[in-house]
């Protein structure tokens, strides 16, 4: 019984992780909800018979483990930036990469398209307006494809109620994602968004900040999650920059975040010997220019595959 436990939970942490992180939008307390699941699921093994449903079973426990951890957070009244988001934390695309597809072993382009817009930061901030209910029917309806029946009995609701629940979500969604999808949509980067990112590192390793802002829009965004700051307009943003960049020496690798451009940055401080892990950048592209600049701390490096340091 417990081989068998061990493989149940090797085959499905990975995807219950996104799970959950989708959920609560922090990849530090998807970790606990799945850790917590998985000893739910082994107290309550008895009963359940071993069928080809124990992934359903898993994803009910995690969503109520889920349920449970938001019950004690503040909502977001209204989401106008990610500053209004604290514990939002950024998913390596490296282990997003890991989760077997959801449907189908022949996942449909539509089925590849919600994946991928179902991770970006936009979406799950939007996410993080909705009451934990409202989400949670939300996910399980429109993200993992449950139906009615699967949606209510994960909630410990009515096939009514759960419904309700989905529309009220829908209609709140909407209200909070940008009303153009390419605002909000992760989609697979262009060899032109790649380019721009290139000279944006570039910019950063030569410290200048006016090559930096050359290829930023006019409305530039940037906020800095956990800390309540935002950013708009190159005139607020350019001096910011470049006091950042004057700092000390810089380099910079290029990652995945969230199916989006990103980038690594590390620092080498004045005095210093070694390039020390500092920030994460998660970048939004639009029209050919920097649109938003999402800034991370250097927490998850690990998880990206990155080392502390740099020689």
């Amino acid at each position: 019984m417990v081989d068998d436990f061990d493989e149940l939970t090797r085959r499905h942490r990975r995807e219950l992780h996104v799970h959950c992180y989708r959920m609560l939008a922090s990849y530090d307390e998807a970790e606990d909800a799945v850790q917590e699941t998985f000893l739910r699921a082994w107290r309550s093994r008895d009963s359940f018979d071993g069928s080809d449903a124990r992934r359903a079973w898993l994803y009910r426990i995690a969503t109520n483990v889920c349920l449970d951890t938001l019950r004690s957070r503040r909502s977001v009244p209204r989401l106008t930036s990610f500053a209004e988001v604290p514990w939002l934390q950024p998913y390596p695309d490296v282990l997003l990469d890991e989760v077997p597809q959801m449907l189908s072993p022949q996942e449909a382009p539509e089925d590849a398209a919600i994946r991928r817009e179902t991770i970006s930061l936009a979406f799950l901030a939007a996410l993080q307006v909705l009451p934990p209910r409202q989400r949670a029917a939300l996910i399980a309806r429109d993200v993992l494809g449950w139906p009615a029946t699967e949606t209510a009995d994960a909630l410990g609701t009515s096939v009514a109620a759960a419904n309700s629940a989905l529309q009220r979500a829908r209609t709140t969604m909407q209200q909070h994602l940008p009303q153009r999808r390419s605002d909000w949509s992760a989609t697979e980067p262009t060899a032109e968004e790649m380019a721009l990112v290139e000279r944006f590192i570039d910019a950063h390793e030569r410290c200048d900040p006016q090559a930096a802002m050359a290829i930023a829009a006019s409305d530039l965004r940037i906020t800095m999650p956990p800390y309540p700051y935002l950013f708009e307009g190159r005139e607020s943003i350019e001096p910011l920059l470049a006091r950042a960049l004057g700092t000390g020496t810089w380099r910079l690798l290029p990652v995945r975040a969230n199916r989006m451009p990103a980038a690594a940055s590390y620092l080498l401080s004045p005095g210093d010997t070694v390039y020390r892990a500092f920030k994460f950048d998660v970048i939004r592209i639009e029209a050919g220019r920097i649109a938003e600049i999402t800034t991370f701390g250097p927490k998850l490096f690990p998880d990206f595959g990155l080392e502390p340091t740099l020689g």
